[in-house]
């Protein structure tokens, strides 16, 4: 079964930056889609950042030129870099990818379990 665990959450100051790590495991035979979605306290969850397989990515107006996602075909991780947070960007963060793993017929959505990210002074 394919897994998806995020790292490199935690609080910062106004203006700080930090960088996640999502990384899949399991028998994988192809990921499409990978990206960042975030949820607040009280909200519903919301689309941050993608990038597909080449490379081409998408970002939420809220974040643009201040975050940055990539990611490693060869590790299967993706990656989120912040910079300039705000206290807005604070919520819980979530990796999501199109996975076609082993004993599946084709790709299949997978979330992380989410990591936290606190942006305060």
């Amino acid at each position: 079964q394919v897994q998806l665990v995020e790292s490199g959450g935690g609080s910062v100051q106004p203006g700080g930056s930090l960088r996640l790590s999502c990384v899949a495991s399991g028998t994988i035979f192809s990921i499409a889609t990978m990206g960042w979605y975030r949820q607040a306290p009280g909200k519903q969850r919301e689309l941050v950042a993608t990038i597909d397989h080449g490379g081409s990515t998408n970002y939420a107006d809220s974040v643009k030129g201040r975050f940055s996602i990539s990611r490693d075909n060869a590790k299967n991780s993706v990656y989120l870099q912040m910079a300039n947070l705000k206290p807005d960007d604070t919520a819980d963060y979530y990796c999501n990818a199109d996975v076609w793993g082993y004993g599946s017929d084709g790709f299949l959505e997978v979330w992380g379990q989410g990591t936290l990210v606190t942006v305060s002074s």
